[in-house]
C-alpha cells in the first residue's frame, strides 16, 4: 500500500509542535478553519462548507508520535496519519506520514501536494509566523 511522507525541520520546541498535530485547537492554526472534537477526542475535519469531512480518530500518543486513524473519506477511510518528533538542539524534526493507501490515484497525488504544504504552515505557526490554516470554511487559505 503506497504512503506519503514528509520530513521538515521546525525551529520550535517538540512541544510546541506535538500540540499543532495532536489537538483539534492546533488543527485549526494550520489545517482547518471548521474542526471540531467529540468528547472521545475524534476530530471532524470540515471543508468547502462541510461537503467533505474527514473523521480522525486519535491513536495512544507517545512523547514522539502522534497518529490519527480516518475513519471516513472516500479514499482516506482507513489510513493512517501519523507525526513522528524528534528534539534537534533547539529545532524539532517532524517526519510525516500518511500510509495505507489503497492506491495511488490522482486524488493521492493532489494529497502529496497538499501535505508538502501543510508541512511548511505547520512550521510556520510553530514558528510564530503562521499564516493560518490552509483550508478555510469555503475555500483555501492561500
Amino acid at each position: 500500500m503506497p504512503d506519503i511522507t514528509h520530513m521538515i525541520r521546525v525551529a520550535a520546541p517538540v512541544e510546541r509542535v506535538a500540540s499543532l498535530v495532536g489537538t483539534a485547537q492546533g488543527f485549526t492554526k494550520w489545517w482547518a478553519e471548521d474542526v471540531t472534537e467529540a468528547p472521545d477526542g475524534v476530530v471532524s475535519l470540515g471543508f468547502f462548507n462541510r461537503q467533505t469531512i474527514y473523521v480522525l480518530r486519535p491513536s495512544p500518543k507517545t512523547p514522539s508520535r502522534i497518529s490519527w486513524r480516518c475513519e471516513s473519506g472516500h479514499e482516506w477511510a482507513g489510513t493512517e496519519i501519523a507525526f513522528d518528533l524528534a528534539a534537534d538542539k533547539s529545532a524539532t524534526v517532524l517526519r510525516f506520514t500518511h500510509a495505507n493507501w489503497a492506491a495511488v490515484t490522482d486524488y493521492f497525488t493532489s494529497c502529496n501536494t497538499t501535505w508538502g504544504e501543510l508541512m511548511f504552515r505547520i512550521a510556520g505557526e510553530a514558528e510564530g509566523h503562521g499564516r493560518g490554516p490552509l483550508f478555510k470554511r469555503d475555500g483555501l487559505g492561500y
